[in-house]
């Protein structure tokens, strides 16, 4: 960071519509571990930067309300990425700025300060490049004795310079008096009729060092097609998964579990394979998450179980020591401290005490269809298997709700509840009844 005279500023440019995307949603909105991928630049860009402007397409306020409350300039023609970067020319601000896209998500600090760091040390202007494997319609940079002198774009390019494995990642950095004065000069005399941010180096190289800074294909490649989107979620996941494991989770098979970036594991957890984590997980230490588990907007305590085959939803609070088993969904719940739920349940709006046991195919009945309603389960209580609690309802500490009851009414606490049917028993009826339905079946 810099002083209050010279602040430097992350100019994004996000005003694309994502035509090879073939989807309503501007491009910049399209979703990495779980988030708009712009949201992944802006974070680490103010581990960078003094300040952040996004600059906008037309009619786009779903945009301007992701990247709030950073500020947003419009650029209302989209006439190339100079004119983007014109637009936002009178907040550049006083010190140094970079331009940035919103389809370089993946962009790590690092290497944002390494840029930062060489236009710093003196170059009129820094700028990314990589060498990709297979570097197709990129632009071309071309270097003398380590200096670039210009980029050329692949549509502009001689096939000489087409077999120039330097290609530009978009990204750079000047001074911002600087960049003002080259993007006035920059005309659209090429290809396209478009203004070209690549123009200006040949300027910043007749004022100075224009030096290129490189970082890997993976983490400069740009988005531009669901394939692409693809291939940098995979990039992203295999950061989270190596992060977690160096923070010391065990993923027992780390290619099949998908985080999200904000999950949030401690030490010592362990988990299986085929995980799914949206938004807004917390895993505290010792906790197991077992295999085709899928979590979302909840806490998993110190020490819990969750799964195999357990959703838990948003809501949710599994106390320390906490058991959640097979084909059991938790929404908005709040399970005590070695509670369990083992097997083949619903529990919605609950709150169910330490050390309470749900049987197998418990539900609690939260919605009335208009209204959601709370359950309130005491400590130590038994809620034995397939009843149904409708809600609201409280049932007492030490409370014992028998098998197959229907519950409506609060059970005090130590009580026995039934809420059964009676039964009734019709001697002999059984056997006629087979005996029937054999012979119909044998007439056709």
């Amino acid at each position: 960071m810099t002083d209050s005279t010279q602040r430097t500023t992350a100019i994004i440019l996000a005003a694309g519509l994502g035509t090879r995307m073939k989807s309503r949603l501007p491009k910049a909105l399209h979703r990495l571990g779980n988030q708009p991928m712009i949201n992944h630049l802006i974070t680490t860009a103010r581990e960078v930067f003094d300040d952040i402007v996004v600059v906008t397409g037309p009619d786009m306020p779903a945009l301007e309300e992701a990247v709030h409350p950073y500020r947003t300039v419009t650029q209302v023609e989209r006439l190339g990425t100079a004119h983007a970067a014109s637009t936002a020319r009178e907040l550049f601000g006083t010190g140094d700025v970079a331009i940035l896209y919103a389809d370089n998500p993946l962009i790590t600090a690092e290497t944002m300060k390494r840029l930062l760091a060489a236009r710093q040390e003196g170059a009129s202007l820094a700028l990314l490049g990589m060498r990709p494997s297979e570097p197709g319609r990129y632009g071309r940079i071309v270097e003398e004795q380590g200096r670039v002198t210009k980029i050329v774009e692949f549509k502009d390019a001689t096939e000489e310079e087409r077999r120039i494995p330097l290609c530009n990642a978009g990204v750079m950095c000047a001074g911002a008096e600087d960049f003002r004065n080259w993007l006035a000069n920059v005309h659209n005399d090429n290809a396209q009729g478009e203004y070209y941010l690549t123009d200006v180096v040949e300027m910043a190289a007749q004022n100075g060092a224009v030096i290129c800074v490189e970082a890997a294909e993976a983490e400069l490649a740009g988005v531009n097609s669901r394939a692409e989107l693809a291939q940098a979620e995979a990039t992203l996941q295999n950061r989270l998964r190596d992060a977690a494991m160096d923070a010391g989770v065990t993923l027992v098979a780390p290619e099949t579990v998908f985080f999200s970036t904000d999950t949030l594991l401690e030490a010592d957890v362990t988990i299986e394979p085929n995980v799914f984590f949206g938004p807004g997980v917390t895993v505290r230490t010792g906790a197991l998450i077992r295999a085709f588990s899928h979590l979302e907007g909840c806490e998993v305590g110190e020490g819990a179980m969750i799964g195999p085959y357990a959703r838990l939803r948003p809501g949710t609070l599994c106390g320390a020591h906490s058991h959640v088993g097979n084909f059991v969904e938790l929404k908005n719940v709040e399970l005590g401290e070695g509670a369990k739920a083992n097997h083949l349940t619903y529990l919605g709006d609950a709150s169910v005490g330490a050390a309470t046991n749900v049987g197998a195919g418990t539900i609690t009945c939260n919605y009335d269809g208009v209204f959601k309603h709370r359950t309130t389960i005491g400590e130590r209580a038994f809620i034995g298997s397939d009843s149904i609690l409708v809600a609201p309802v409280t049932i007492g500490d030490d409370a014992l709700i028998a098998a197959g009851s229907v519950i409506t009414q609060d059970v005090p606490a130590g009580d026995l509840a039934f809420g059964r049917a009676q039964q009734t028993l019709k001697t002999g009826r059984g056997i006629q009844i087979k005996q029937s339905l054999k012979a119909r079946k044998e007439q056709g």
